[in-house]
């Protein structure tokens, strides 16, 4: 069960506000364990045969979390964090990246091996990390371990970032999590961000997908049906993950908490630098805090540097996903921030901004066509259809009929990737009018999600497989 479906969003959303708020208001004690209740059921919708594995890994983490508490401060917790570390990343091994080995393996040997075809549980990347944040930060003491356990079932359950993130440390909602309330203010900001996401979703990124498929599908492809489709997955993707991650921020809002942010217009960077600052920024933090840094970050030799800026990003493409197109785009971004750190940043700062801006632009699309591409071999056709010339024609009849088509949506995504709404509400905030819009607004955004949802089956949500 995905937030952008009607199952969601007009049976199980409805009863667990109503239920956590009745609950709330009685029994205001009892109130994380009808959010943990609700988000295993949630889980077993969507994953019913790893509900066990979801219970484990918390039973599990909470036991080490108070041991490794106890021992704080001597050697057995920092041999128990690594036994920790080493039982949660095995698991998201075993299920992420198995199958990955073993065709790689038989690449190697000539031949196919048996593959283990395992699903991939929902959410394991998400709260796999969540939980090993919370062993380091136990054992760091830059937090006590929590000693209720529904407390922390509740931290590395939650549904409203489960299976998407932001990826939240529990030092940040430690303090949410024993005490919190929520205002009638804070609900209607956390449905208004909510709606909002949800308008990015479906309106905008599910359209966008359908873009992508038309410009595949064409008999014959053009560079500018491959130039078209490589434009409309980056926006695609932005608008697919900031719009989830606005939706879980929102959830989080009206229950009473406060998620990081995870987005901040990566479009408008000036460097790619830049770019990984705004994109996906709780993970970027997670890296950094847990691994560069660990590894002695910039404060190093140079060799060293670069040494832990690949290893960091390779790191960042696996997390993605199991194949060799995720590993070889985390590193195109590792070389793209060495080269920059090493000797580009001075010479773009004198570059004209615009330029700054094509480049950042340009190196994200094509390490997109890498992520995007299902092979190497196909990523590579890719990119010489879009560069070499006489590869391909330059259009087609349908290429320019399918552009044509949706040339209104691409200026829409294009515009929702940038400040320019959030700068019109600001200016329209002095006046009356955002306050008697808001109301019908929504609605109106909530109404056209409803009907799209009714209509069309295709409803995807590309990070269910990271």
């Amino acid at each position: 069960m995905v937030f952008s479906s009607l199952s969601f969003l007009y049976v199980f959303l409805p009863l667990v506000l109503g239920v956590y708020f009745l609950t709330a208001w009685f029994f205001p004690q009892g109130k994380n364990f009808i959010l943990l209740v609700f988000s295993l059921a949630f889980y077993a919708i969507g994953e019913p045969r790893y509900l066990l594995l979801m219970v484990g890994t918390i039973v599990f983490v909470y036991a080490m979390g108070r041991w490794i508490g106890k021992k704080r401060g001597t050697p057995a917790a920092g041999h128990l964090l690594l036994i920790g570390c080493a039982v949660l990343l095995a698991s998201l091994a075993f299920f992420k990246y198995t199958d990955f080995l073993l065709r790689s393996l038989g690449g190697l040997l000539g031949r196919e091996l048996p593959l283990l075809r395992l699903a991939l549980p929902i959410g394991i990347s998400f709260y796999t990390f969540q939980a090993l944040s919370y062993l380091v930060d136990v054992y760091r003491g830059d937090m006590q371990p929590l000693t209720g356990w529904i407390d922390l079932a509740t931290y590395i359950a939650l549904f409203p970032q489960l299976i998407a993130g932001p990826i939240v440390r529990c030092s940040d909602v430690a303090e949410d999590l024993r005490h919190r309330r929520t205002t009638a203010g804070d609900a209607a900001d956390g449905v208004c961000r909510f709606v909002l996401g949800l308008g990015k979703k479906v309106l905008l990124a599910n359209q966008l997908d359908m873009l992508c498929t038309a410009c595949r599908e064409e008999a014959t492809l053009s560079v500018l049906s491959l130039w078209v489709c490589a434009i409309a997955y980056a926006l695609q993707i932005y608008l697919d993950f900031s719009g989830y991650s606005d939706m879980a921020i929102g959830l989080g809002k009206i229950f009473g908490f406060r998620f990081p942010e995870n987005f901040n217009y990566p479009y408008i960077s000036q460097s790619i630098t830049e770019f990984w600052r705004r994109w996906h920024m709780t993970l970027g933090g997670w890296f950094r805090d847990y691994v560069y840094i660990p590894l002695g970050g910039n404060r190093v030799p140079r060799w060293k540097w670069v040494r832990n800026l690949l290893v960091v990003w390779a790191l960042t493409g696996l997390w993605h996903g199991a194949g060799w197109n995720f590993l070889l785009w985390g590193l195109w971004y590792g070389l793209l921030l060495a080269v920059e750190k090493l000797w580009l940043l001075p010479v773009l700062q004198k570059t004209p901004r615009w330029l700054r801006h094509a480049y950042v632009l340009l190196a994200v699309v094509l390490g997109f066509v890498l992520f995007r591409a299902e092979t190497f071999s196909a990523a590579v056709a890719d990119l010489g259809g879009m560069f070499v010339p006489g590869v391909l024609p330059l259009y087609t009849p349908a290429a320019l009929y399918t552009f044509a088509s949706y040339a209104g949506l691409l200026l829409v995504a294009l515009t929702a990737a940038t400040p320019l709404w959030k700068k019109l509400v600001h200016r329209l905030e002095a006046t009356p009018l955002p306050a008697l819009l808001q109301a019908p607004v929504l609605g109106t955004v909530l109404l056209l999600c409803t009907a799209f949802l009714v209509d069309g089956s295709f409803n995807p949500f590309l990070y269910f497989r990271f």
